[in-house]
């Protein structure tokens, strides 16, 4: 019988921010023993996974010694063609974990395509309950619930962002949508000023930053109050830290 697959959620901040007491109130204590019991891992980054170890490792003690766990890579640089050689330990039997840099994998995320290349192979998947920085975004925006969708990363081309964000806001009236998106941390500062800019002044827009982590700051409000508070130099504090942008026209 092939090994199970588990969907196994990371924090989302680094380690250096977080502490086994963080881990507990974010992560099941069922979820960390299985983690633990794991010793194949499936990795967007090996290093912040051995991060996420040791905190596990603190009320659950590994398996094996850390350094005998293996851990493969899995991001946007691999190609399709190695991943069946990620699965080859699962169906001869071994359990596996795939685990994202931060959040939980296969949202947004390169892990969905082993994912699907799983269940073609009749492998079972399980999927562990975790923090989802877009979920919990969407639950403290005060946003439309009800229907959302993430859009991903935005182009970076001023003209084309701009363009990319009426349409968005478009389709957010239209259907009634909240609509979500990242940015590389160190670009927030421009996303919401382009959001800002390009959004009518009704429209809410929310920023959620280092959710569940200690420098947490989530702030919901229209798009005409962040302009006009971007332009008396009130920035958020969020360089370099990652950040969900929601927007809702009404």
């Amino acid at each position: 019988m092939p090994g199970i697959l588990y969907l196994v959620p990371n924090t989302l901040g680094p380690a250096d921010t977080a502490d086994s007491n963080m881990l507990a109130s974010i992560l099941p204590a069922e979820v960390q023993a299985l983690a633990a019991r794991l010793d194949y891992f499936i990795a967007e980054n090996a290093k912040t996974t051995r991060a996420f170890l040791k905190l596990v490792n603190v009320h659950h003690p590994l398996a094996k010694p850390l350094q005998e766990i293996r851990i493969a890579e899995l991001n946007v640089n691999t190609e399709a063609a190695a991943l069946p050689a990620l699965l080859a330990p699962l169906l001869a039997g071994q359990d596996a974990g795939l685990i994202s840099e931060a959040g939980v994998p296969a949202v947004a995320d390169p892990g969905a395509n082993l994912v699907r290349l799983a269940h073609q192979h009749g492998i079972q998947v399980r999927p562990l309950v975790g923090p989802s920085s877009l979920l919990l975004a969407v639950m403290s925006s005060g946003l439309n619930g009800q229907s959302f969708a993430f859009n991903g990363y935005l182009p970076t081309d001023a003209a084309q962002r701009a363009k990319r964000i009426k349409q968005l806001e478009d389709r957010s009236r239209q259907e009634k949508q909240t609509q979500l998106l990242i940015e590389t941390p160190y670009r927030n500062g421009a996303m919401l000023e382009a959001l800002a800019a390009a959004c009518n002044g009704t429209t809410l827009i929310s920023v959620a930053t280092d959710l569940t982590l200690a420098t947490e700051a989530i702030r919901t409000q229209t798009a005409a109050k962040w302009k006009s508070e971007l332009g008396a130099g009130k920035t958020p504090d969020f360089h370099k830290k990652p950040t969900v942008f929601l927007l809702l026209a009404e």
